[in-house]
Formats: C-alpha cells, structure tokens, sequence
C-alpha cells in the first residue's frame, strides 16, 4: 500500500496502530540516539528474527523508520517528519475541543 493512495486518516491510523504494540515502541526507544542494524536490534530485544522482521515491516509501513541498505545488513532509523505528524494530528484535538461542564444524568 502506497501512502500516496491513501488519505490523511488512513495514514494516522497506520502510524498509530504501529505504535500500539510494545516490541515496536521498544524499537523506536532503541532507535532515539542512533541508527541500528536489524542484527543489533535483534540482540538487544533478544526476539527471534521472524518476530523482529514483523513489527520492522509494520514500522515501515507506517513510514515511522527509514531503512538503508549496507552490504548485507539493514540499517534503521527514525523518521522524524513521520512522528511530527502524528504529534501535531493529536495536537489538533488539543487546540479545537472546547472543555464543557460535565453533564448529570438524571435518573
């Protein structure tokens, strides 16, 4: 699936849903200060490769990380812009709902 067929909401909700599961929140942890090769990652989450090529893919997917190719190794890192904009999505609710008294139902 392209991200340039897709609308803005489909995109949101890709790079959300890749961002509800633990391992992969623990990738991005890794990839804060510095570019990982998929070997590294693997050793320090200590998961199989089959489960780590998974949750990479959902990454990529969601356009979270960039990959690039050395020799036989992947390299991974975030992609900023891509955080950026779920950021400023959220902060989108943040500015435009107004704060209303809470209702009492009444019984």
């Amino acid at each position: 699936m392209s991200l340039t067929t897709i609308n803005h909401q489909e995109i949101m909700l890709i790079g959300f849903h890749a961002l509800s599961d633990n391992i992969r929140i623990q990738v991005l942890d890794l990839l804060r200060t510095r570019e990982l090769c998929v070997c590294e990652i693997k050793e320090i989450l200590d998961i199989p490769q089959s489960k780590l090529s998974f949750h990479l893919k959902t990454l990529r997917e969601a356009s979270l990380v960039n990959t690039r190719q050395q020799g036989k190794w992947t390299y991974y890192s975030i992609n900023l812009s891509q955080l950026v904009a779920l950021e400023q999505y959220l902060s989108e609710f943040r500015r435009s709902i107004v704060l209303l008294p809470t209702r009492l139902c009444e019984n």
